[in-house]
């Protein structure tokens, strides 16, 4: 059984969203993102793709807890993009999520109650069109014992719901596993008993 603290809600594939008011476009772009250099690859592509646009404004949240964000204004009025967008992904309680809005400017100024809404709006359209999923944490910890204690070691893993990357058996076995973070300790524990009975 899974801990609670192992469990995160993110999206499962990249969804996008579009909000206009007043001749102005924003087109949201929501994406599955697991590291701050996915989110730099991500924010460059589409600043690339939408290069004629004014404004290329994001949020993102990574880690099991959303310990990792940021948001980012892109030259709109402080606090009236990239915190909106944030806002989303806290009020859904979604983590390793980017969304980048796009904005193409229509000619009249929003004011900033109005391009709040407009990059809130545009985000939560985003996310109205994602799937949430439900992940699990896991960490990848390499194993290192003798032969003699296999049985145990997959009697263990079994246990403690790992999965098998990589294994490896000569006089010294080496098993690569991902566990549930949680659960990590536990299996870490138990090889050094094994070493140090060996």
């Amino acid at each position: 059984m899974n801990q609670p603290g192992d469990i995160y809600k993110t999206i499962a594939a990249p969804c996008s969203g579009v909000f206009k008011d007043k001749g102005s476009k924003f087109l949201a772009y929501a994406f599955p993102v697991n590291t701050v250099e996915e989110v730099k690859q991500q924010v460059q592509r589409l600043k690339k793709k939408y290069f004629d646009a004014r404004h290329h404004c994001y949020a993102y949240r990574i880690g099991v807890r959303g310990e990792q964000w940021r948001a980012n204004d892109d030259g709109e009025p402080s606090s009236t993009a990239g915190k909106p967008i944030l806002g989303q992904l806290l009020s859904r309680e979604l983590t390793n999520v980017l969304i980048v809005v796009v904005r193409y400017f229509g000619g009249i100024q929003l004011g900033v109650p109005g391009l709040i809404n407009a990059y809130r709006s545009a985000a939560s359209d985003a996310l109205a069109h994602a799937q949430v999923v439900e992940k699990t944490a896991m960490v990848e910890l390499s194993l290192r014992f003798p032969y003699a204690a296999m049985n145990e070691v997959m009697k263990l893993l079994k246990e403690e719901q790992a999965e098998i990357l990589s294994q490896q058996f000569d006089a010294d076995c080496v098993i690569t596993v991902a566990v549930p973070r949680s659960r990590a300790l536990s299996v870490k524990r138990y090889e050094m008993e094994v070493e140090i009975n060996d």
